[in-house]
């Protein structure tokens, strides 16, 4: 049934924008979730999966911090989803490596195993590489399959192929802008006033799969851009590219042929091997490259958006942070 004065809008139905719409759900809000596709069928569903703090926070120790708390808490999200919904997500931690090829690569790695040490970031410098035990992967379309199912059944009012221009945020309770890369181009006002948004920008991947046997890989392999992840079934992902070209979904088979000769590099097994797919996603990330994550002030608009490469791993501290601010300010929960 729709919800005429719902208690909060969500506009964004990735992997943040319905975790945050399932936490208000659960603590007894009605919840609109709206978006302009369908619910994970942009960044989400293109992500490699990989949840890697010591590979995404070099010098950020804040944004460090939340990575790490969110690794921490993934178990209990993944279960809790599985748990709802008898659908099984895979999910597991493998660790992994990255590599270091020259006397400057192994420099660098130990400053960096320095600063993710005192971050709490569990790693270890070994002959080649750099080990980091508590890394793990998810498949992303088994997360969104689950949180499709779990809204549902918690009567969130899921609106899709709905695209929202403009907004005026106080005819709702709470308003939730988590619509990735196409966040700043809504529209936002509150009580006819509009709010200034930081920008945000599609950074363009390429991305290959491969068919593999399954636990051929262990840990996932990196070095500098380039990573090699394996997923339970043996599917490997081999990524990326960052690409400032706007929304250009075209994938360029030229920059398949060299992402796949850089994988072979990371791993020679892949040199006998074809990819089996191919395709590009659009990280959302802002001008000033800084994520937004909290609640705008003086109004009932929070943000969520500008997560970068990280918005999978990022995606239950946002929620849990944004869905608490949001339940404390309507009194409910």
């Amino acid at each position: 049934m729709a919800l005429h004065h719902p208690d909060a809008i969500v506009i964004g139905a990735g992997i943040i924008g319905s975790s945050i719409a399932l936490n208000l759900a659960r603590a007894g809000l009605a919840v609109r979730l709206v978006d302009a596709g369908t619910l994970g069928g942009e960044a989400s569903s293109a992500g490699a999966g990989i949840l890697a703090p010591g590979g995404e926070f070099a010098h950020d120790p804040i944004l460090a911090s939340l990575a790490v708390e969110s690794l921490r808490i993934y178990p209990q999200y993944i279960q809790r989803l599985e748990s709802e919904t008898g659908l099984r997500i895979d999910f597991g931690v493998c660790g992994s490596l990255h590599f270091c090829h020259s006397a400057e690569e192994r420099e660098s790695a130990t400053e960096r195993l320095n600063r993710h040490t005192g971050w709490g970031i569990r790693c270890e410098l070994l002959d080649d590489a750099a080990f980091y035990p508590d890394d793990a992967f998810v498949d992303p379309v088994d997360v969104l399959k689950a949180l499709r199912c779990s809204v549902e059944s918690h009567g969130v009012e899921l609106r899709e192929n709905c695209r929202i221009a403009e907004i005026e945020s106080s005819e709702a309770g709470a308003v939730v802008l988590a619509a990735g890369a196409w966040s700043s181009q809504i529209q936002v006002s509150f009580r006819g006033s509009p709010v200034r948004l930081q920008e945000s920008i599609p950074v363009k991947g390429h991305l290959i799969g491969y068919r593999m046997e399954p636990g051929s890989l262990g840990p996932v392999r990196w070095h500098d851009h380039t990573y090699v992840v394996q997923r339970s079934t043996g599917f490997t992902i081999a990524g990326s590219t960052e690409e400032r070209v706007g929304f250009d979904r075209h994938v360029d088979e030229n920059i398949c042929r060299e992402l796949h000769e850089r994988a072979v590099q990371l791993w020679p097994r892949l040199g006998s091997e074809t990819p089996v797919r191919s395709w590009i996603g659009f990280r959302p990330a802002t001008q000033s490259m800084q994520v937004q994550i909290g609640r705008v002030a003086e109004t009932n608009l929070w943000l969520a958006y500008g997560h970068y490469r990280n918005g999978i791993l990022l995606a239950p501290i946002t929620a849990r942070q944004i869905a608490a601010e949001i339940i404390s300010s309507v009194g409910k929960g």
